[in-house]
């Protein structure tokens, strides 16, 4: 059987699969939010982080190890070594996360009701807390498949995740809602168990089907055992460090915005609220644009490195400058939308519109959030990872401070939570650009990257204006208003563009061929 694929082809699946499941994983958003209210979803979005953290330090980094370190071994024809990898990185992740997984269990009380200051969520995250192993463990057999260069275990068992947790999940928060919106929460809860659980039993079915775990091979002698721990752990400790950094501020911003709230006057169950309407109404609205960026930047990292490796200077910046040109077309008028019409897409899509307004204020940063993300896969791409993690630290220790601050001062509220996150991605997608244009030297065209898109924005955010403006006056039905709004700016945006020469018959061409291809990647 034919284990390997191209890099592209590995590419396009991860990518394709990536888009499917954040589809799936907003409109599961969409529905869950109108089933268990804004304080259902502010219960599980204050537990989640705490989990995520869990999650980083149960799998330790090892699944990036034994991807680089497996497919070392696969390039010297090394199986035997391979197998060797994958049973040390399952022996200690097994050992890891039954560690984490009890200790979260003891500890839980403590996290729950000291930590994030509310109780209720006691019961979401132990619900939760059983996915530590089931993720942990899959994720070293998707790390080992990766070493092989095989995209597809992981695509379809990511995709088969989402799908069963998406079905259980609102299945299981509908059948617990009588009870209440902790017990609806749970059932959230335990639909991402569910989930992991189904990617797990998939991911095993493609390993035992073409693998065998303890294949006929000698034992490690205690020596070779120590020198491969070195190995994997030399690779692992510094992903874990990275992970545990970014993951630990964002659990910071689920403590802080709710704590600031209450002490600015609001209530528990107030301030749950509002924290439930931010993190999984406005955030989950201002990330869903930046699919394209997120796929954009996974693709940039080997694209990258070939022209660096390469040593081809002009198809590096040719590469830099379509991946900054391309996040700004995707990004400004994203944001523009987002600014003009928050309450409405609040309102029509989730139920509810005061999540509008701190929306609004989070659309601002819309732009740097995209830029933050596409320079982060050129900067990796580069072989410079500590550079976006170094500005990651910068950005969100700004970022907490100023939720800290901002939150607690009633004036400002959730509002000012919202411009510290703006703050944040501000600060780091400019000391991103900084640094890649001086590890570079790449002069990038501000004509073509940013005045073109940016001229075309603003022409499609007047015809979007006034457009709303006049089916609203016209009462025209909220949601075909909105419809057709978002239509004509898009037939002007485009248009515009075109007429300034922001979009060549060059970009068409290679939107059709990346089309076709991530086509044949679905079909294979």
């Amino acid at each position: 059987m034919r284990y390997r694929q191209s890099m592209l082809t590995g590419t396009l699946v991860l990518v394709t699969a990536s888009l499917v499941n954040r589809m799936l994983g907003f409109v599961y958003q969409i529905f869950l939010i109108r089933l268990i209210r804004a304080e259902g979803i502010g219960l599980f979005t204050m537990a989640y982080p705490i989990y995520i953290l869990a999650l980083v330090l149960a799998s330790l980094g090892i699944p990036v190890a034994i991807s680089k370190l497996v497919a070392d071994a696969v390039t010297r024809r090394d199986t035997t070594r391979a197998y060797q990898i994958l049973r040390l990185s399952l022996l200690y992740t097994i050992i890891s996360s039954l560690a984490v997984t009890v200790i979260g269990f003891t500890s839980a009380r403590f996290l729950t009701g000291q930590v994030l200051s509310n109780p209720a969520t006691y019961l979401p995250f132990i619900c939760l807390l059983p996915g530590v192993f089931i993720v942990s463990v899959c994720s070293v057999f998707r790390g080992f498949f990766q070493g092989f260069q095989n995209m597809t275990p992981t695509a379809v068992s990511q995709s088969a995740e989402q799908l069963t947790r998406v079905v259980t999940g609102l299945l299981l928060a509908s059948i617990l809602i009588p009870k209440g919106v902790v017990a609806a929460a749970c059932g959230a809860s335990l639909g991402a168990v569910c989930g992991e659980l189904c990617g797990f039993i998939l991911m095993l079915s493609f390993f035992f089907r073409n693998h065998h775990l303890l294949p006929n091979m000698p034992r490690l002698s205690v020596l070779e055992a120590g020198f491969l721990t070195r190995e994997v752990f030399g690779l692992a400790l510094p992903v874990t460090l990275t992970r545990f950094v970014s993951t630990g501020f964002l659990t910071l911003e689920a403590i802080f915005i709710p704590h600031r709230l209450i002490k600015s006057g609001f209530s528990t169950q107030e301030a749950t609220g509002m924290y439930g309407q931010f993190a999984g109404i406005a955030e989950t609205m201002l990330y869903t644009p930046g699919l394209i960026t997120v796929s954009l930047s996974t693709v940039l990292v080997p694209a990258i490195a070939e022209a660096l490796i390469s040593r081809d200077n002009n198809l590096l910046s040719t590469r830099i400058n379509n991946a900054l040109r391309l996040t700004f077309l995707t990004g400004l008028p994203s944001a523009a939308v987002l600014f003009l019409l928050p309450e409405d897409l609040c309102r029509i899509i989730f139920g509810y519109p005061n999540a509008g307004a701190s929306l609004q204020v989070l659309a601002l940063g819309a732009p740097f959030l995209y830029l933050q993300q596409t320079t982060t896969g050129i900067l990796q791409g580069l072989g410079q990872p500590l550079v976006p993690f170094r500005n990651l630290v910068a950005a969100s220790v700004f970022k907490a401070a100023g939720i800290y601050c901002l939150t607690g001062i009633p004036a400002f509220g959730i509002k000012g939570a919202a411009a510290s996150v703006v703050c944040g991605f501000g600060i780091m997608a400019v000391l991103n650009l900084h640094n890649l244009i001086q590890l570079t030297g790449c002069t990038v065209s501000v004509k073509e990257v940013l005045l073109k898109p940016l001229a075309a924005s603003v022409a499609g955010a007047v015809v979007l204006y006034f457009s709303h403006n006049y089916f609203t006056a016209h009462t025209v039905q909220p949601a075909l208003d909105l419809f057709l709004s978002i239509s004509f700016m898009a037939i002007g945006y485009i248009f515009v563009l075109i007429v300034l020469g922001g979009f060549t018959k060059r970009d068409y061409q290679r939107f059709s061929i990346l089309f076709c291809k991530i086509f044949t990647a679905i079909k294979k």
